[in-house]
């Protein structure tokens, strides 16, 4: 099947492969994996980090300036701003590919799309800041929408749900409603099941096995409310999580073969983005899977 394009401001972006690949640029120096840190770097170093995601693949590059991880504490505007936005300048002169901005903050956000950032990916699903759909709608851009439960620093202290999979596509249906109400695209809305985010074991690979009937969901709620929605793209982000860590035994820098499967597991139930700090890894893994499905 050949994806959907992912309709930009004023472009659109295809993939021949079985899903986007997002590539990781974490500016923040908190992220869960040491080995994607890189506050403690240059922001010729970032860019550099960048350039090679690009080279080995990646079709968008997102830009994160605060962790999100569980147990970490966010950041003030000021801050993140300070971070995300010299990176974001510096890799313009160099490329125009895809750029998404990991925030929950209008203004950086702003800021971003000023210096041509494209997409937002927002882990509270424009829930934190009332500015930001107006943002989105008015720049016209596309919006990742991610479930989460509480905050960073205690997410992980209720992970209990009666129906997890109904229950992370009934707030996705309800924020896609309000992005839409609020005069965004359904073709620029993007759906995020949080994997990680106020989940346990089961949760998440629940979630990852039902990519398709949560987009499905989303886009019938929306239909019937009058939207025109042909297609939900879903991004999953998995790469290196705990859940990987609680299945094979292995921490974090020995995670790479774990997340492979899991992003390929996660593209065969319905994914059509996959957000890695791996890219040449995803690349290939996408290729083979291309490949295995295009035999008779």
């Amino acid at each position: 099947m050949v994806l959907p394009s992912l309709k930009l401001t004023e472009k659109e972006i295809t993939t021949e492969f079985p899903a986007y690949i997002m590539g990781i640029l974490n500016v923040s120096g908190d992220s869960f994996w040491e080995g994607s840190n890189r506050a403690d770097r240059s922001v010729d170093a970032s860019v550099d980090v960048a350039l090679k995601m690009i080279e080995d693949g990646a079709d968008i590059i997102d830009i994160g300036g605060e962790s999100t991880r569980p147990g970490s504490n966010y950041v003030t505007e000021e801050e993140e701003l300070s971070r995300v936005v010299p990176v974001l300048k510096a890799l313009r002169k160099k490329t125009d590919i895809t750029v998404s901005i990991d925030t929950r903050k209008a203004a950086v956000m702003r800021a971003a799309v000023d210096e041509g950032a494209d997409i937002l990916n927002d882990v509270s699903a424009m829930e934190d800041d009332a500015d930001m759909a107006t943002l989105v709608s008015e720049r016209k851009i596309p919006v990742v929408l991610m479930h989460k439960r509480g905050i960073p620093s205690d997410m992980q202290s209720n992970t209990a749900y009666t129906d997890i999979v109904s229950e992370v596509a009934s707030y996705l249906a309800e924020r896609a409603l309000y992005a839409w109400n609020e005069g965004i695209e359904p073709d620029k809305i993007i759906l995020d099941c949080g994997i990680g985010f106020g989940k346990n074991l089961e949760g998440n690979l629940k979630l990852i096995k039902a990519s398709k009937a949560v987009a499905d969901n989303v886009r019938e709620t929306l239909i019937a409310k009058g939207a025109d929605c042909k297609f939900l793209h879903v991004l999953a982000g998995l790469s290196r999580k705990s859940f990987i860590g609680q299945i094979t035994g292995k921490n974090t820098a020995d995670r790479l073969s774990g997340t492979i499967t899991a992003d390929l597991l996660a593209v065969q139930y319905g994914a059509t983005m996959l957000r890695v700090h791996d890219v040449a890894a995803a690349r290939d893994s996408l290729a083979v899977y291309r490949a295995m499905n295009e035999v008779n």
